[in-house]
């Protein structure tokens, strides 16, 4: 195994652990505010972390295309984001988080094996037991209601795996610059969803603590998405950062005491075994 498939191994599960934490967060928000007053708070917050890495970095203004392709990211994730906060706060997180993960894992492997060839016969291993491990995270146990929120979760995986493909064009030449570009856009839309909507007006202040940690989070995670894309396969990284649903899970569990299955534990450990198969190259 060489450096740089440890280092984009490693920047993908960190991408992973601080998604899932960023979307339990996000899915606490949702249960006391608007989803898309939620989003766009959250991504507000993280359009300021953006601008500050930029400052901080000095990192050089890419070209036109990268803040193109970061717009394309801004709009796909805002929407997959809206979709799977809404879906985690009216439906079970350990259930609909996982196929949310399931689905977003499908088109960026589609995607890399159209671009780069065919992976390795022991990652392919690996990819199919981190679909199935991450299956067995979500599959209903019987009690009510576990089927509430999977149609938005649907939507999400197919937005959060667009979303994985256009990260992939917009890094090229940048890491913070394309996030400025993707943040500016969704906080500009869930402002305009929410300036015109009739809907829920909550008022943003019992949920302003998680909205401020996912932002931070889901921003920081998208950081880490990029870095880990320019060092390594867009299947790799989509499957290894397409776990995240074991921390939101494993959170869910300590803080929410929502009960693990033995179906959902098997696929926790199917899930650090497909590490391993697929960061073996």
């Amino acid at each position: 195994m060489t450096s740089g498939t440890l280092t984009g191994a490693g920047l993908s599960l960190s991408t992973a652990a601080v998604w899932g934490a960023g979307d339990f967060a996000g899915g606490i928000a949702t249960k006391r505010a608007n989803v898309f007053r939620v989003v766009a708070g959250a991504h507000a917050c993280g359009l300021l972390l953006m601008l500050l890495l930029v400052w901080i970095t000095a990192e050089p203004f890419p070209p036109g295309s990268t803040l193109l392709w970061g717009a394309v990211a801004g709009i796909t994730g805002a929407v997959g984001v809206a979709a799977l906060y809404r879906a985690l706060a009216i439906g079970r997180m350990g259930i609909v988080a996982p196929v949310a993960a399931v689905i977003t894992g499908v088109l960026p492997v589609l995607a890399g094996i159209y671009s780069e060839g065919m992976p390795a016969p022991i990652q392919l291993v690996g990819f199919v037991l981190a679909l199935v491990s991450i299956w067995l995270i979500a599959r209903p146990d019987g009690e009510i209601d576990t089927h509430r929120g999977l149609g938005l979760a649907v939507l999400a995986g197919v937005m959060f795996g667009l979303f994985f493909i256009a990260c992939k064009q917009a890094g090229h030449h940048a890491v913070f610059w394309p996030l400025v570009a993707a943040r500016t856009v969704s906080t500009l839309l869930m402002l305009l969803i929410v300036v015109f909507s009739a809907g829920d007006q909550r008022p943003l202040g019992p949920a302003l603590v998680p909205i401020v940690f996912s932002g931070i989070l889901d921003t920081s995670a998208n950081a880490l998405f990029i870095a880990a894309t320019q060092r390594g396969r867009l299947d790799v990284t989509s499957v290894l950062s397409s776990l995240y649903p074991a921390s939101t899970v494993i959170l869910a569990r300590i803080f929410l005491k929502e009960r693990m299955s033995a179906t959902q534990n098997a696929g926790i450990i199917g899930a650090l075994i497909s590490v391993a198969l697929i960061a073996a190259r």
